[in-house]
């Protein structure tokens, strides 16, 4: 018997009855004294691209092409701005971006398993039962927060938006016979955990830009805004008439919060709901991002950041080839075809479109996956589960751009200096965004815990103003 609610997807109606438009519903460096890097960053926004999967850092940013030949693969390095910094050649216009980025080659952490790993880098704890893989209970609240719930508790969000945004929430697909198929099953880990429905993420489960995005907070067609209006208002004198602010249960209090929110993201006064168009964009705008749902999702990223939503979480497992980025089999065509092209094109539109608004010092881009990928190749052409050693890219937002920090051995097996725990890469995200990793939040049993038990990696920090 589960002794707290199970967090499940809503329908438009329960949304707006329950007044939730958001209510969707062994390491390398065992201490856990923080790293000194000056004072905490500046940035006022995050974007996460999150590869579900785990992408194969031996195919993108860690290529070892003296290694032998069932281990290295068919690509080649090319160079990059960075003199001395090579990638993939089929990553061309990230290579031109690397001077303002910074590669980690040396995250690992002691398990190999989707899930337990999925909750453990998207929260910075391990689940109950971290040797056992695909653990479907879906998420609960006692479970701890994903970054983005923690960063929409700390820190500001603009009027009328949530300060969490997941495209889309964290799931996976079924698989019957092979065929993967758009079933999700929600994962732990990718809501607000015991912090609560008030930085559950609200979710964009559609095509970004098409009407379906957010179909829980499209109004029936009968339903005007000018309707929509007149309800508002008269609920709103009905709860004048009840409890003063701050008095009545703390759900009554969360009802009333999330109802006004759904109402803002609902109606067409505040303008919140404005920011999703982004066919309001320019057309040339769109193609460089790309034409396809992963570019699109950038795009939207943008203009999320650019409005000062603090966390934009894109969950990228939508692909024809694979299921997502668990390339079993086929990983070097699915690399070639689709996956990595689309990773270029949209990661390096979005790095150039906020340099060119003059908002990547302020906003932080960081992506990652829950893993990477074994050194040998198997027999079906694949690379499997490899937890020992994975590469994430930072940029923006406070990150010394052109960097490398740590290594990893001759076949990218395991960090030969400088290993990071994904939890570092947790706290160097708090420390950018202002905040101190150190802080305390509690539970739900009101036991306080740090934002993050990780070090800030001090290396990756910028020195400037």
């Amino acid at each position: 018997m589960a002794a707290f609610p199970v967090i499940r997807s809503l329908s438009r109606r329960e949304l707006l009855c329950a007044g939730g438009g958001l209510a969707l519903a062994s390491s390398f460096t065992p201490q856990l004294v923080h790293a000194t890097a000056g004072r905490p960053g500046k940035a006022r926004a995050c974007i996460l691209v999150y590869l579900l999967g785990g992408p194969p850092h031996l195919d993108m940013f860690d290529l070892k092409p003296d290694a032998p030949a069932e281990i290295r693969g068919p690509f080649r390095p090319i160079a990059t701005a960075v003199p001395g910094l090579h990638i993939c050649e089929h990553l061309p216009r990230l290579a031109l971006w690397a001077n303002r980025y910074a590669l980690v080659r040396s995250v690992s952490h002691p398990n190999h398993n989707h899930t337990p790993m999925i909750y453990y880098t998207l929260t910075g704890r391990m689940v109950e039962r971290p040797n056992e893989d695909n653990d479907v209970r879906p998420p609960q609240r006692f479970d701890f927060p994903h970054i983005g719930s923690m960063l929409a508790r700390r820190l500001p969000a603009p009027r009328g938006l949530p300060g969490y945004i997941a495209i889309p929430e964290l799931a996976t697909r079924s698989s019957i016979d092979g065929q993967y198929k758009r079933v999700r099953q929600l994962l732990r880990g990718g809501a607000g955990g015991f912090l609560g429905p008030l930085v559950d993420p609200l979710s964009v489960h559609g095509d970004p830009g098409s009407p379906d995005a957010i179909p829980a907070l499209r109004p029936p067609p009968e339903v005007t805004d000018a309707r929509l209006e007149r309800r508002d208002a008269l609920l709103s004198v009905l709860e004048q008439r009840g409890p003063s602010p701050g008095i009545g249960s703390p759900g009554i209090r969360t009802h009333g919060a999330l109802r006004r929110q759904a109402v803002a993201l609902t109606g067409a006064s505040s303008g919140a709901a404005s920011i999703f168009a982004i066919n309001a964009e320019p057309a040339a705008l769109r193609q460089r991002y790309g034409n396809h749902r992963f570019g699109r999702a950038m795009l939207l990223a943008r203009r999320l950041a650019e409005a000062g939503v603090p966390m934009t979480a894109i969950h990228f497992n939508e692909m024809t080839m694979c299921d997502g980025w668990d390339t079993h089999s086929k990983n070097f065509e699915a690399l070639q075809s689709e996956l990595l092209p689309m990773v270029d094109q949209s990661l390096s539109a979005l790095l150039d479109d906020l340099q060119q608004r003059g908002l990547l010092d302020e906003t932080l881009v960081v992506m990652m996956g829950e893993f990477g990928r074994t050194p040998r190749i198997n027999r079906d052409a694949g690379r499997d589960h490899w937890g020992s050693c994975q590469s994430v890219l930072l940029a923006g937002g406070g990150i010394r751009g052109g960097r490398v920090h740590g290594a990893s051995d001759s076949i990218a097996a395991y960090p030969r200096m400088d290993p990071v725990d994904p939890v570092d890469i947790h706290a160097t995200i708090y420390h950018c965004l202002g905040l101190d990793p150190d802080q305390h939040i509690n539970d739900h049993l009101q036991r306080p815990h740090p934002l993050s038990v990780g070090r800030v990696i001090g290396t990756l920090i910028s020195s400037g103003p």
